[in-house]
């Protein structure tokens, strides 16, 4: 079965039987069983008949079965009710196989099932499960598994004699899409799509693999889900998946999951095995047995029988499962749960069968002018999932009725959304999908008005918290208007719930009253109809006329200008006061070049060919619902298919045993060229049969498995026993390095994993072309129409069926997490050496013993006198440690630093171990050692001297540092560390407790010290300037010498910022779409060209001005808005080869895992500003490029956007990295996790990552490859680093105290830095600015004053009371909601949280309030929400860096910046490799 190693499997299983017995047979062997069916954990192609893994083997058929023909059953013409629509006809399996072969096959065949069924041996059809107990089999069309067939359907071969179903299996965990399998002894075949009469059988078992699949995205790690998640909360995230899927429309509840609740367990324990080191094991997963026991008590009071896997039986001494029921009740169970199903169906489509014409559709363009320009919905609390709330046994015809108060709708991006954009019929199509947001509460049964203009929301700024439950709702399905007498109720349906809208938010009140307005316009004029003697004689122009004459105090008044007054007829009245053109700000299309598009384009037409339609249109057409529906479930098969059948066993897992050919023709050409360093004759080409083989050609060998392997052939030699030898690098496909299915199928890769073979075992010549094209922008457009003339040539061949001519550009290192140019000089050079094997590092932990004085551990050489640091565990069971507090950094201790005294070596002549062998040294102290208080007010580099001297073992070393004087060590303006360097002026007695001055006689110079110091007397002041790369002079490096550079969505700068510490870059250019932000980062950079405008629209502005429109793709608005430029914009604008370096990141909200809305239209058109970023990068080809973005960016689409990103950079020949870094470790007092993206132009040095050099809670940053591996840049900090945690004090202790709602923008400092950071931070700055604090409303202000002043103190800490406001109401201390739900919210840890001193700051987010995502927002010591000067500190920002705009505006700049320290850290790596190239 094809399936990617990556993504997990489950299986269904033959329940175990014995053989039957003939009667004259011994009895002794009555209890063998038959073999055990294929593993859940196991790929099922990559199993042999010989394999000795009992538990990985196929099941065999049946003892009677023991021809595989005989089984074989045909339906009879009666039965069979699948019209064949003129396909060929194929009685036996193995036939119709073959004849759906596309080409040589070397694994066990795999296909595609269309209009099948399953049903026993008469014919009669079964649910899917039964397949478990009986023999049942298939009548289906088979299709080949190539996804470009799936829709001609000629190509398939139906065939009615398929063998009996050995198994089934569902995969697509990793994917979010279920994929069912079924095996027969003859191939593996994917359900795509049943027969008519099949659907409702297999549905119901599709359904219940796609709960399956979305029950293990919420809970396992590895693909961004939480175990920690409560029942209640993991149901209700899984009923919203799986209801958002086009096809579904809400039909899901919760009681469907949990009556699944066992079949979902027993899938997902079979994933046990195979799970990432991050996930925890489902098995004991509290929230998984909760599902299951659910299940179970339902049975239990249904009366049915337990499960199959219960319990045991023994037979004849041999094991077994117990069948605790037998095949009959199994079959009326499931054929039981089917009809409940179909029930369940049918009253959840109730009421939704409107015609589609009924409903008349409004663009926003016509109700333009009567709503405000846009704003963007922000929740002003902790919001709860509606589904939560959802009743187990209520669908759409009695759903319960609730109300709404503080109320507001939004779209997918949180654009504030009239009502008049939903349907006000049930089940008629919108194109706009609605949500929304307020405070929820059962129905009393009251009757309220919706909103009035002059009554909205005068509460809410005071006591809105106990209004009810602050919830978002799920996709509003249908509105309605009641009214009686002045009274108008406006109600909302959800999939959960009616709710009856009370007051919107003072924010949503301009959106409510066009819809009141006109709703009160058709009060009045059914008033003013019903008063007429004979309505039906009124004339539209008399209706009119008569509106027109309304008093203006009337709530009806529109005009009393008869022209202005316009009634839409239609379900929605829109009357429009004024008239004139809409100007609103729309979304636009990225603007990209033409080989970004290509790109992009290609992969979704290929994968998801409804999302490609019409792509480069501006105006988007109205398809058939249906056709949009199948397409779109078309496309999510197709993009599974893919990934599966792509994603094999890379070689570096293959056996390496191959398979002789046995040939007798293989001979050298010509004479010996040299020999290897061991004597053997090298040779430049050979013949194998009718191949010549020459060096530097890529040839196909076949392992154990019957895989090819290719080799690029670096040399041949003869061994000295006359065996007949190549050297070779293997090769890799791209589909099986970290692109997946974004990898052209033509493209290799070269590996550094070498293989020596001999050449019979040659089976053929590939043609490999190791592509090297002229780099740079004036190279573009001749290297796209080669490339275009290559790939209609590859499509020719194609077609021709000949082979393949494959493209080799870059060599992929997996273990390093890039792609590197080829290094074309050292390849095939047919020597005798390959660079490959050079470059290899021996074992890391390999001890060496160079004499008494010295050893090499881990690659480094040791020397008596040189300083080490040795890991804090060897040193944490001598003393009491703190208790580390997760995600706090309390506790967590950095490397102890130590000087190297003596070498033991071990006795006799037994193996030398690090574990076993010791090392004298002396222990130095650092100052958190003796206290915190001690710590904050020292330097973080300082250690004292002891004469404590202990014996550790070599395994515990972690590398080597310097001590030195105060005075010779390295300084730096900037707060992050860079050097291993410390210096130490102190003696410490830790018995005592004493401190004193250092004595004079102590020296602290190492063996490295004194050879650098020599080299300096000898070589003057090259090696000073190198030893200091990391100092002030690293800030004063003229712009000339730095990277010219375009800063793109640019915010307030940031990232600019830490590049430019690190000397490496110049910011000329920078492009912010936000004036606020746009405003910051110029008053930060005023030497910088700041375009605050949208990015689509400044490259093709840039384009245009470069006579390049005809590679440009724009919309109509770009260009438009591109020829309204002033003369001066363009003359500012960048042209390619004035931009050396292009860094940015692009929206993240997008991707980011808090966005409820990560699968919505809208987060299609955030990631296409990849695609506009891409572009940029695309057309001025700059010398480095970097891309930053949140975590879940590697994951984001399932991977798709991540990994085209990477392709697209690969095709314009860039050199590629990527990683994920943890601010904390770099210096900031935050967790803050972010993917980077590095290339680098052929030629440059590829930048490496920082080097980790703070103690920081934070898990090692994984990144998915092939195979089950992973690929982290930074490992993690927690076991120790070379300097302490940055702790809340630390960054912000030196502050002076404000209050709540502090506005003043300059403040003095009162007092001097403290810390190491703080007089980093601070610099030269005199005035203090933006500490300024948001202002809490009267209750929260109380809440927080209540809250104790001491570490971790949240919202439990409150009493439960009741406290008086000023205006004399009584409301509860505690937030209602969070003591009801606090059980399935992981007890809202952290809501009304204050920070720690001695801990971390959370991350850093753009809107900080006690009841927000990140709740830890009170300071320590005062009653106030921390300010924004706190929080850019806690970012790293410096105290002289200025933001702009309202508070809320600075919050958000500093919430989406990137972190200086960290991009300072970044810079030093990019400097290192552009001063490699110089060199």
């Amino acid at each position: 079965m094809v399936k990617s190693p990556r993504s997990p499997v489950t299986t269904g299983k033959k329940r175990c039987r014995a053989k039957p017995q003939k009667k004259d047979e011994d009895t002794t062997d009555k209890g063998k069983l038959d073999e055990g069916p294929l593993d859940a954990t196991k790929e099922m192609n990559g199993v042999g008949k010989g394999d000795s893994r009992a538990a990985c083997k196929r099941p065999r058929r049946a003892a009677a079965c023991s021809d595989f023909k005989e089984k074989s059953v045909r339906l009879s013409d009666k039965s069979s009710v699948v019209a064949t629509n003129g396909n060929k006809m194929e009685e036996e399996e193995m036939d119709a196989v073959k004849l759906t072969k596309l080409g040589p096959e070397v694994q066990r065949p795999c296909r595609k099932l269309i209009d099948f069924i399953l049903h026993d041996a008469d014919g009669k059809l079964q649910p899917f499960e039964m397949s478990e107990i009986d023999d049942f089999f298939i009548t289906a069309l088979i299709m080949p598994i190539d996804d470009d067939l799936e829709k001609d359907r000629q190509k398939g071969v139906r065939c009615e004699g398929f063998g009996r179903i050995e198994d089934w299996a569902i995969s697509g965990y990793d994917e979010g899409t279920a994929v069912v399998w079924v095996s027969t002894e003859v191939a593996d075949y994917e359900c795509v799509k049943p027969a008519g009469n099949y659907k409702s059988y297999y549905d119901h078992f599709y359904e219940k693999a796609q709960v399956c699949v979305e029950v293990y995205r919420k809970l396992a790690r590895s693909v961004g889900g939480n175990p920690n998640l409560g029942l209640e909360e993991l149901l209700a995230s899984v009923v919203r998946s799986i209801n958002a899927i086009k096809g579904y429309s809400g039909t899901l509840s919760k009681d469907f999951v949990i009556s699944n609740g066992e079949f979902v367990y027993n899938q997902l324990i079979g994933l046990d095995e195979t799970a990432n080191t991050d996930d925890e094991k489902f098995a004991t997963l509290p929230v998984l047995l909760a599902l299951r026991d659910g299940c179970k008590s339902r049975v239990e009071v249904s009366k049915l029988q337990p499960n199959i896997s219960n319990g045991s039986l023994k037979i004849n001494d041999a094991e077994c499962k117990e069948v605790s029921e037998d095949d009959d009740e199994k079959l009326a169970r499931l054929l039981q749960q089917e009809e409940e199903w179909k029930m369940m169906k049918q009253r959840c489509k109730r009421g939704t069968t409107s015609q589609k014409n009924v409903y008349i559709k409004i663009s926003e363009a016509e109700i333009a002018n009567d709503y405000p320009l846009p704003a963007y919905y922000k929740p002003s609390s902790q919001e709860m999932d509606e589904y939560i709330f959802d009743s187990e046994d209520s669908f759409y015809s009695d759903v319960p009725v609730r109300i709404l108060n503080n109320w507001a709708l939004y779209n997918a991006d949180s654009r504030l959304i009239p009502l008049e954009l939903i349907p006000m019929k049930a089940g008629a199509e919108n194109d706009i999908v609605v949500f929304g947001s307020g405070f929820m509460r059962e129905d009393d049964g009251s009757c309220c008005s919706t909103a009035e203009s002059a009554k909205l929301s005068s509460s809410s700024s005071s006591n809105h918290q106990d209004a009810g439950v602050s919830i978002y709702l799920s996709p509003i399905k249908e509105w309605v208007i009641e009214f009686g007498g002045s009274m108008i109720c406006i109600t909302i349906r959800t999939d959960v719930a009616w709710y009856k809208l009370r007051q919107p938010t003072k924010q949503y009140a301009p959106w409510c009253e066009p819809v009141l307005k006109t709703a009160r316009l058709a009060v009045s004029i059914i008033t003013l109809l019903k008063e007429q003697s004979r309505a039906s004689k009124l004339s539209f122009a008399d209706v009119i006329k008569k509106v027109a004459e309304f008093d203006k105090g009337s709530p009806a008044f529109i005009s009393s200008n008869v022209a202005l007054v316009q009634v839409m007829r239609g379900e929605n009245l829109n009357p429009s006061a004024t008239m004139g053109p809409a100007s609103r700000r729309k979304v636009m299309r990225a603007t990209t070049t033409r080989l970004i598009n290509r790109i992009w384009s290609d992969y979704y037409a290929h994968h998801f060919p409804e999302d490609s339609k019409d792509a480069d249109a501006n105006e988007a057409k109205e398809i058939d619902d249906e056709l949009e529906e199948n397409e779109d479930e078309d496309a999510e098969e197709e993009a599974q298919i893919e990934e599966e059948n792509v994603s094999k066993t890379p070689p570096s897992t293959r056996s390496r045993k191959l398979v002789s050919q046995t040939c007798k023709e293989i001979r050298w050409e010509g004479e010996a060229i040299g020999k290897t360093a061991s004597g053997e004759a090298l040779y430049k080409c050979a013949y194998v049969r009718e191949l010549r083989i020459n060096v530097g050609r890529t040839v196909a060998l076949e392992d154990d498995s019957g895989e090819l392997v290719m080799c690029f052939v670096e040399y041949m030699f003869q061994k000295l026993n006359g065996a007949k030898m190549v050297h070779g690098r293997l090769l890799q496909k791209g589909s099986e390095t970290v692109l997946g299915n974004a990898a052209n199928e033509r493209d290799l890769f070269l590996t550094n994993e070498c293989l020596e073979f001999e050449l019979e075992d040659i089976k053929e010549l590939m043609s490999v072309n190791l592509q090297s094209l002229p780099w740079g922008h004036k190279y573009r457009k001749e290297n796209a129409e080669a490339d275009r003339i290559e790939r209609a040539k590859a499509e020719d061949r194609k077609k021709k069926g000949l082979p393949m001519e494959y493209l080799c550009k870059s060599l992929y290192w997996p273990e390093k997490g890039a792609f590197f140019s080829l290094p074309h000089d050292k390849l095939g050079l047919g020597n005798g050496f390959c660079s490959s094997c050079q470059q290899k590092e021996p074992d890391c932990d390999e001890l060496q013993i160079l004499s008494k004085n010295s050893f090499i551990y881990r690659n480094i050489t040791y020397n008596v006198n040189d300083y080490l640091y040795i890991r804090p565990e060897f040193f944490s069971q001598e003393e009491d440690r703190a208790t580390f507090k997760g995600g706090r950094n309390v506790g967590l201790k950095p490397y102890v630093v130590c000087h190297l005294l003596d070498v033991h070596e071990p006795a006799g002549s037994r193996k030398i171990h690090p574990a076993s062998t010791k090392i004298s040294v002396r222990r130095f102290y650092r100052p958190d050692d003796i206290s915190s208080a001690k710590a904050y007010v020292s330097d973080i580099r300082e250690v004292y001297y002891s004469e404590n001297i202990v014996k550790v073992p070599v395994d515990m070393i972690e590398g080597k540092c310097e001590v030195k004087k105060k005075i010779e060590i390295s300084n730096s303006d900037v707060p992050v560390m860079v050097e291993h360097e410390f210096f130490c002026e102190h003696f410490y007695d830790p018995a005592t407790g004493a401190l004193k001055q250092l004595p004079p006689n102590v020296k602290l110079m190492s063996v490295q010290q004194k050879a650098t110091g020599a080299l300096k007397k000898n070589k003057g002041k090259q090696i000073c300037e190198s030893d200091q790369v990391d100092s002030d002079k690293c800030t004063k490096v003229s712009k000339e010498n730095r990277l010219a550079t375009l800063d793109i969505f640019a915010g307030c700068g940031g990232l600019s910022e830490g590049l430019q510490q690190a000397g490496v870059s110049f910011t000329k250019w920078a492009i912010e779409y936000e004036e606020p932000a746009g405003e910051a980062f110029t008053k930060n950079h005023p030497e910088a060209v700041v375009f605050v405008d949208n990015c689509n629209v400044i490259l093709k502005a840039i384009m245009d001005k470069c006579g390049d429109a005809d590679d440009c793709i724009s919309t109509s608005e770009a260009a438009e808005q591109a020829a309204k430029f002033s003369q001066d914009n363009i003359m500012n604008l960048p042209v390619p080869g004035e931009v050396e370096f292009i860094n940015g990141g692009p929206p993240c909200q997008g991707f980011s895992g808090m966005n409820r809305f990560n699968q919505s239209p809208w987060s299609k058109v955030q990631c296409e500003m990849i695609l506009a970023f891409l572009s940029f990068a695309e057309y001025f080809r700059p010398r480095f490029f970097l891309l930053e973005n949140v975590r879940n960016f590697v994951s984001f689409n399932k991977g798709q956007t991540f990994r085209l990103t990477v392709a697209s950079l690969l095709e314009m020949g860039y050199q590629v990295r990527f990683g994920i870094l943890e601010a904390g470790t770099f210096g900031v007092a935050q967790s803050r996790k972010r993917a980077f993206i590095w290339a680098a132009a052929p030629g440059e040095t590829l930048p490496d990552w920082p080097e980790p050099m703070h103690v920081f809670a934070s898990p090692e940053l994984k990144i998915n490859l092939p195979d089950g591996k992973y690929y982290a840049a930074a490992k993690s900090t927690a076991g120790g680093a070379p300097f302490r945690a940055i702790t809340v004090r630390d960054t912000i202790g030196d502050l002076p105290k404000v209050e709540n709602g502090a506005s003043k923008l300059l403040l003095e400092y009162g007092g001097e830095p403290i810390s190491w950071f703080q007089k980093k931070i601070r610099g030269n700055t005199i005035a203090l600015n933006d500490h300024i604090s948001k202002e809490m409303n009267e209750l929260n202000l109380i809440r927080c004053q209540r809250i104790p002043k001491r570490p971790g103190c949240d919202w439990h800490d409150l009493p439960d009371e009741k406290v008086k406001l000023s205006s004399g109401q009584l409301v509860d201390l505690i937030p209602w909601c969070l003591p009801n739900t606090a059980k399935r919210h992981n007890q809202w840890k952290g809501l009304y949280g204050r920070l720690d001193w001695e801990g971390n700051f959370p991350t850093s987010v753009t809107d900080p309030q006690p009841m927000g995502k990140v709740g830890m927002c009170f300071h320590p010591d005062q009653d106030r929400i921390i300010t924004v000067r706190e929080c850019a500190r806690s970012q790293g920002f410096p105290d002289n860096y200025q933001f702009a705009g309202n508070i809320q505006s600075k919050h958000r700049q500093i919430g989406n910046a990137v972190p200086p320290p960290l991009a300072f850290a970044l810079g030093r790596k990019l400097k290192e490799a552009v001063d490699a190239k110089r060199q």
